[in-house]
């Protein structure tokens, strides 16, 4: 089981505020002349190393460090001492990981002032997914991912510029999947497969600038191919024995292909007391498709069975948006600004399907034709601050949203089945604030909002919501404090079910550097959730339409972090932890006079864990161009409340030693 969503986007955040304990920042040498140049590198070589005792699939899910020897960092600059260089006036080269790391990097820019600009980018990034423990390791992915971008203008600083790119994307591995057969109580069997996914994109374009006025046109081509074949050929009894359900054998194709050809122009024009830009975006989407199916085997009563199916169709998805902001400034202390903006996607298309089972074709089957999406929003947004410590803003919003759809169950033209499906959405916002200085140093923000939908499309979206918020900053001299609130209430109803979802998001943070040599940062952070959403499902052999799931989330985040730069070494220290502590509870356990249906929530509406990484890393300088450098970081990742056992839980070690050198 992995995290819930608040805890997935709140990790990186954390992590990223605890750096990873490689490289090392701290860079040897000095810029040296070299010609026409100033010429400087520096690069770290060393060995990476790790223990996992625990989880080793959910340590490589999170983490993914191995062992070996890498080029953890290097950097390379050569700058024309006068803008005036032969063939270039600047070369830089960088990169990170390489040698094997699952993330590795490597950029070079390449310019001469004012007639070119080149610069590329390539990264690599491993993504190990472990099957998920309710899945019985049937669940599975081990891909990398390797992104090239390639971008270059010309007469960059002239009023007219012209540009061009390419951008590569290709992911591919093994992985595992599942299928169930031969019908929908049959038995469910694992599948390898071979993910192959490839996405290309060039572009080129012009902009114009001259006096406050811009205008960019870019146009580009976006290819996209996937080719992720599954099959099995040995028998396989199928994942649950009392099932008479088996498979002796299984293939599938599944090629997918699109391509989306793309406009866009942006204009801007300024002067002293008005401001006003729009964009328009078209993308003319393709896509086409098809799936051949093959299984033979047995089926839940014994009886030899074979099916084969063979999917195939094509998609229209023509995307057009707009959008367009004037901004008035009456005078110094007041502006106001009106946005409007328009969004229509419309996919447009036939898929037709024929199913072969133990030798009897059933009939084409046209299931989709069209569904639209069309949103007109605007905004209007006033800022007036009458003195220099007061100032407040308020603001409305409008969007009307039409969703339609249509589905036919055969390929005549006039359809006697035809069905069309319409809903019109209209949202109206309100939202006022106020900015405040009350004395030197301290800076006070608090605002508010209350949005109003008519139609929600689903029991989760917005239709009732309040949210309000403030940040309080204080600076003074080399310390910084800051702290802040954000509340977040969303109540819905739907005709199935009824939906309410309640937030609130403390945080605070406060630095000190007093000197050159001593910096302190630390931050913490609580994310309050919990969920209450109305279900409808069979269970118990009958219809369940008077349950609630109830879901409670309290995200705990800190991080601390200590530098000291001494003079024989520069030192680091930091800690972070990210803990769900849910919703109090002590034991995931109950009895059995626990109601069926209680017994069956209860185990998923919380989800208690601890995930933390204390790190520390020593740089020492032995000589200007060389230094020797040793890190460790521990990452603890703990479940409280296991669902399935074993548990996901692992505690690991990693660290390296290293050297920077420059010549």
């Amino acid at each position: 089981m992995r995290p819930p969503g608040c805890l997935l986007w709140l990790l990186p955040a954390v992590l990223a505020a605890q750096p990873v304990v490689a490289p090392t920042p701290e860079r040897p040498g000095e810029t040296a002349p070299l010609g026409a140049y100033t010429f400087r590198n520096s690069f770290e070589t060393g060995y990476r190393f790790r223990q996992v005792d625990g989880n080793l699939g959910k340590y490589r899910s999170d983490v993914n460090f191995g062992n070996g020897i890498r080029l953890l960092s290097g950097e390379l600059s050569l700058n024309s001492r006068d803008g005036r260089g032969r063939y270039f006036d600047e070369f830089v080269l960088r990169t990170l990981g390489l040698g094997n790391d699952p993330y590795q990097f490597a950029l070079v820019r390449l310019q001469k002032n004012g007639l070119y600009r080149y610069e590329t980018v390539w990264r690599r990034n491993e993504y190990y997914n472990p099957a998920l423990p309710v899945a019985a390791g049937n669940h599975f992915a081990d891909t990398a991912r390797r992104l090239q971008d390639h971008d270059i203008v010309l007469l960059p600083q002239a009023p007219v510029r012209l540009f061009a790119g390419y951008t590569r994307n290709v992911q591919d591995g093994p992985a595992l999947t599942t299928v169930q057969l031969f019908d929908t109580r049959g038995d469910e069997f694992p599948l390898f497969t071979r993910v192959n996914r490839l996405y290309n994109d060039y572009r080129l374009g012009a902009e114009i600038r001259r006096r406050g006025f811009q205008l960019n046109v870019l146009r580009s081509w976006h290819y996209f191919r996937e080719d992720a074949p599954a099959g099995r050929e040995t028998p396989h009894p199928g994942a649950s024995p009392e099932n008479l359900t088996a498979l002796d054998r299984f293939a599938r194709a599944e090629p997918y292909r699109g391509a989306t050809p793309v406009w866009r122009a942006l204009v801007r024009a300024e002067s002293d007391w008005v401001a006003a830009s729009g964009r328009v975006t078209y993308a003319g989407g393709r896509r086409d498709f098809v799936l051949d199916e093959s299984a033979f085997g047995t089926d839940r009563f014994g009886a030899a069975a074979n099916r084969q199916i063979v999917v195939g169709g094509n998609a229209r998805r023509p995307v057009t948006s707009a959008d367009a902001s004037v901004t008035v400034f009456p005078s110094r202390r007041l502006n106001f600004t009106q946005s409007a903006s328009y969004h229509n996607t419309r996919i447009d298309g036939d898929s037709a399907f024929r199913e072969i089972l133990n030798g009897t074709a059933g009939g084409d089957l046209l299931f989709f034709r069209f569904l639209g999406i069309r949103t007109f929003t605007g905004a209007s947004d006033l800022n007036w601050q009458p003195t220099r410590q007061t100032g407040f803003f308020a603001g409305y919003r409008y969007a009307a949203r039409r969703i339609r759809s249509v589905e036919s169950l055969t390929p005549v033209p006039f359809d006697p089945f035809r069905q069309q499906h319409e809903q019109d959405n209209h949202l109206h916002a309100g939202a006022a604030g106020i900015r405040l200085r009350p004395v030197r140093g301290l800076t006070v923000t608090a605002d508010g909002e209350i949005a109003r939908a008519d139609r929600p499309f689903t029991p989760v979206s917005g239709r009732r919501v309040h949210a309000a918020g403030g940040r309080a900053a204080y600076q003074a001299g080399a310390l910084r404090l800051g702290a802040a609130y954000r509340q977040n209430y969303n109540f819905n109803s739907a005709a199935i079910s009824r939906h309410s979802a309640r937030g609130r998001n403390y945080a605070a943070d406060a630095s000190w550097a007093p000197n050159a040599w001593f910096a302190l940062d630390a931050s913490y952070a609580k994310i309050h959730l919990d969920t209450v959403t109305g279900l409808a499902f069979f269970g118990l052999g009958e219809l369940q339409d008077r349950v609630s799931s109830v879901y409670v989330s309290n995200v705990h985040a800190g991080n601390l972090g200590v530098r000291l730069g001494l003079r024989r070494a520069d030192f680091f220290a930091g800690y972070s932890i990210v803990e769900d502590t849910g919703d109090g509870r002590r034991s995931n356990t109950f009895g059995p006079e626990t109601p069926p249906l209680q017994a069956l929530l209860l185990p998923v509406q919380t989800f208690p864990l601890r995930y933390q990484s204390p790190l520390a890393r020593i740089s020492v300088p032995l000589r200007p161009d060389f230094r020797f450098n040793f890190g460790w970081q521990m990452y603890h990742y703990r479940e409280n409340f296991p669902i399935t056992a074993p548990a996901q839980n692992y505690r690991a070690h990693t660290g390296f030693a290293s050297a920077s050198w420059s010549f």
